[in-house]
């Protein structure tokens, strides 16, 4: 049968039905106003027009008052804003609803990078055992982080769900209500949610896609490539973040750590009491109905009726559950024996812990922690640590904190952070008594500048009472210097007698984190990437010297400036020096229910994943090799780009912009996340204190995109100027890498629209340094498009690129309306006596479209 081109399945599939459920959706009055919905589509037309004339969001809002308003006072205009907003934030989650419905169709679930493919491209080339073996010792780990970049309640998760559904069904009565239930329930969270609530959130997805698709996907390779074996490996894990994440969260208590972990628990008991009360059902036949009772009423009473307590333990639930395995096996022919397979392969991914809860806190509280424990010791004369100790060599300290040995009670400091990081150790011990090793079993230090880090954190560990833990160490390098300087700190560590012992005890892995999203915040796009590699190239080389296997742990974020984009293809890059026996990844906001938020897109994702790591290590081990020639075209490139970058973060406006022109400033006053927007309590605002995602996304509000693309022109038009062009044009031919690289870029110009800011050329202050980035904008699309020899960005992306087009279209009038209140604000703040109501009010209609701008963004699309 004709399949029809991925573009016209978009087509038919996503937009005719959204034109459709849209048409019906802005004709649904809520809160007694029915004019909204027809005066939201003139809007959109003025705001496409006057950007093509060259208008001000200012001149477009103020036209379209007075053409279409009866009163065009700033009352009437402010109140239709904020219904203009009301309705566009539902229109993204009806264009979400229906992408995801028509997932399955538009994209091809048994095509390139799925299992079926995987398994049928082994057995064309011979390669069964050489898959057989891959998949007895690869692992991908998603790990779900609460950083907020995605801003819907649990409610409006839910009716996205419900919508999904019902648009896959064409129920058009169904999918009114849904419209209709949209159109009244909140967007905005009242309240900053704590990390609790995140944890309870992301947990949903777990239950309920996680759960089943990675038991589905181990399921199949189990029949159709180990013919029925079990694979011992546990494929697929799960890592999680909210809860356990403390690095610049103030709100993650140890109680919360504690609970999030319990909840963890909880949520996969309930997933193994659904599945056995669906085998009772089915299993009840002698001999094996008493034992599937049993079960099923021990994991009731651990999940129904308890205040913690487990009246089943995992040894017992994996024996009996093999038990009643071959009782139907050998006695009543194998009857269901898929569903209790099923079973089992879940309880060996899953456990009693469900997901790996990692503890995080920064390098820098770890400095004051521990001169803090020091102090305490020296006025305890307790001998654990030389009076001296802070004027010691590097030598000297790593002597000192290799015998360390202590039983720390937090109890006994007075320092709030100091108490809490103790207990943060504890707690790893507390959570590994009731979910398993594998309940919390890694303590990350991010902003990890030398070896010292990793050996004074160790030491805390070891003080806690813990000899030989059973906990990684895991070190994040996430500055350039940092990165550049990795590999040297892994060489210390390694040679370290008590920390390589430690790396003995714990299967001679080490665990390394990389940072893309401060990577590119400290060094512009191209550099970060490159950085990361070339880390990756030279940990990967150290690791081996010293008989350890190194697992790269990548904090990716969505978009491409944070590492984001087309991932799986980076993985399939990679080439034989890059150890890749793990792909472990953080997904986040609206990466979590684009990409694995429909049992459909989860397993895709995933797959995908599975895939890359297949295509690196059996089809293609020893190609993907960048040749020397290769890496002094990224290495010249990369600088390049940097030095380019470094002179405009550098330009004295860099700041100012941000904090007067952007949404920066607004991030912090959003109920999104727990989080606060930097580190630092400081009204001050420190550019190495900003997180990433405020960074990006204020970025992304402007539709400048400048972390993803600024530097990338000059760098290649050094190469055009010069009479190199060819090293550049073949280093994209032949290196998936630097093609997926570019791609990646090409997708944040994409989604830059200047327009829009076009008026910030005349700003006497800014309109120099507007225009900066708008000529490095031009000069990376033509260089892109030239490279790519294409006449439009995404061209060989036209599903995507459609998908985009058609969310930047909605969020549109969004975004004028986001300007049009930021240029009140600074017109109001000149008054001598300003309106400060008024400023308030517009700060919110800001507030409002960073919301529906961010949802509309889907950085995955």
């Amino acid at each position: 049968m004709y399949t029809l081109p991925k573009i016209e399945r978009f087509n038919q599939n996503v937009l005719s039905k959204y034109n459709i459920y849209n048409s019906v959706f802005i004709t649904l009055p809520f809160d007694a106003i029915d004019n909204t919905g027809v005066l939201l589509p003139l809007f959109t037309d003025v705001c496409e027009n006057g950007f093509k004339k060259q208008k001000t969001p200012k001149e477009i809002v103020e036209f379209f008052s007075e053409k279409f308003l009866h009163s065009a006072n700033e009352a009437d205009k402010i109140d239709l804003m904020f219904r203009f907003i009301q309705y566009i934030e539902r229109q993204i989650v009806l264009f979400d609803a229906v992408e995801d419905a028509a997932f399955p169709v538009v994209n091809n679930m048994e095509g390139r990078g799925s299992l079926r493919d995987i398994k049928e491209k082994t057995d064309a080339r011979g390669k069964k055992e050489e898959l057989i073996d891959f998949l007895e010792n690869f692992n991908v780990r998603t790990v779900l982080t609460a950083h907020p970049t995605q801003f819907y309640p649990g409610a409006v998760l839910g009716i996205i769900n419900d919508l999904t559904a019902a648009i896959r069904e064409n129920d058009l009565f169904e999918i009114k209500q849904l419209l209709a239930q949209l159109g009244k329930t909140p967007f905005i969270k009242s309240e900053k949610p704590n990390p609790f609530d995140e944890a309870v959130s992301l947990i949903w997805y777990l239950e309920n896609v996680f759960y089943n698709t990675s038991g589905d996907m181990v399921q199949y390779l189990q029949k159709n490539v180990f013919k029925g074996n079990s694979i011992q490996n546990s494929l697929i894990q799960l890592g999680f973040w909210p809860g356990g994440d403390r690095d610049g969260n103030p709100f993650v208590t140890t109680d919360i750590t504690l609970k999030v972990a319990e909840r963890l628990r909880t949520s996969i008991l309930k997933c193994y009491y659904v599945d056995i009360r669906n085998l009772k059902r089915k299993l009840t036949f002698s001999g094996v109905d008493i034992l599937v009772a049993e079960l099923e009423y021990k994991l009731y009473r651990s999940v129904f009726y308890s205040r913690g307590e487990i009246y089943i333990t995992l040894e017992e639930f994996k024996a009996q559950l093999n038990k009643i395995k071959t009782i139907v096996i050998e006695q009543h022919q194998s009857l269901y024996l898929d569903e209790l397979e099923s079973l089992l392969i879940k309880v060996n991914l899953f456990g009693f812990h469900f997901a790996t809860l990692d503890i995080r806190q920064n390098s820098k509280i770890h400095d004051a922690v521990f001169k803090d424990i020091y102090d305490f010791y020296l006025q305890s004369n307790e001998s654990v640590f030389p009076k001296n100790y802070y004027d010691l060599s590097e030598d000297d300290k790593f002597e000192v904190l290799s015998n360390v040995k202590g039983a720390l009670n937090p109890n006994d400091f007075e320092n709030e952070m100091t108490r809490l990081t103790i207990e943060s150790i504890q707690a790893i011990k507390v959570i590994q008594e009731n979910n398993g090793e594998l309940g919390a079993n890694r303590y990350i230090i991010s902003n990890n500048e030398n070896a010292l880090n990793v050996m004074e954190t160790f030491a805390l560990i070891r003080l806690s009472d813990w000899e030989n833990p059973t906990v990684d160490v895991v070190p994040l390098f996430e500055s350039v210097d940092d990165l550049l300087n990795a590999h040297n700190v892994m060489e210390q560590l390694y040679t370290n007698p008590v920390y390589a012992n430690h790396l003995v005890n714990r299967g001679m892995k080490q665990t390394i984190m990389l940072g893309f999203s401060d990577g590119t915040k400290d060094g512009g796009y191209l550099m970060a990437n490159w950085s990361i590699y070339k880390a990756k190239e030279q940990l990967t080389a150290i690791s081996r010297k010293y008989g350890i296997k190194v697992i790269f742990f990548d904090g990716r974020g969505g978009p491409p400036a944070r590492g984001g984009g087309k991932t799986h293809k980076f993985y399939a890059s990679l080439g034989p020096n890059i150890e890749n026996n793990e792909i472990q990844i953080t997904v986040q906001g609206q990466t979590i229910s684009s990409n694995f938020g429909t049992l459909d897109s989860c397993r895709y994702n995933l797959e995908n994943l599975l895939s890359a790591g297949v295509t690196n290590q059996v089809f293609a081990k020893d190609e993907n090799k960048l040749s020397e020639v290769d890496k002094e075209v990224l290495e010249q490139l990369s600088d390049l780009g940097y030095q380019k970058y470094l002179s405009f973060k550098n330009h004295p406006k860099f700041i100012p912009y941000l904090e007067q022109m952007s949404t920066l400033k607004y991030y912090a006053k959003t109920n999104i996340g727990s989080r606060p927007s930097k580190r630092s309590k400081s009204a001050q605002l420190d550019f190495a204190d900003l997180r990433a995602i405020p960074f990006v996304g204020s970025w992304s509000q402007l539709k400048q995109n400048v972390p993803g693309f600024y530097g990338v022109g000059t760098a290649l038009k050094y190469f055009e100027d010069n009479g190199q062009w060819d090293k550049v044009q073949n280093l994209y031919d032949n290196s998936m890498f630097f093609k997926t690289l570019l791609e990646n870029s090409m997708m944040s110009l994409a989604k830059s629209f200047f327009p829009l800011t076009a008026y910030m050329k005349k700003d006497p202050e800014f309109g120099e340094f507007w225009q900066i980035i708008y000529d490095e904008f031009l000069e990376t699309k033509r260089l892109l498009l030239k490279i790519a020899g294409h006449t439009e960005l995404m061209e060989n992306y036209p599903d995507g690129k459609a998908s985009i087009q058609i969310r930047e279209r909605i969020v549109l009038p969004l975004l004028t309306i986001q300007q049009y209140a930021l240029l009140r604000i600074n017109e109001l703040n000149k008054d001598n006596t300003p309106d400060e109501n008024l400023i308030k009010v517009y700060e919110k209609i800001v507030m409002r479209s960073l919301f529906g701008n961010t949802n509309a963004s889907r950085n995955s699309a």
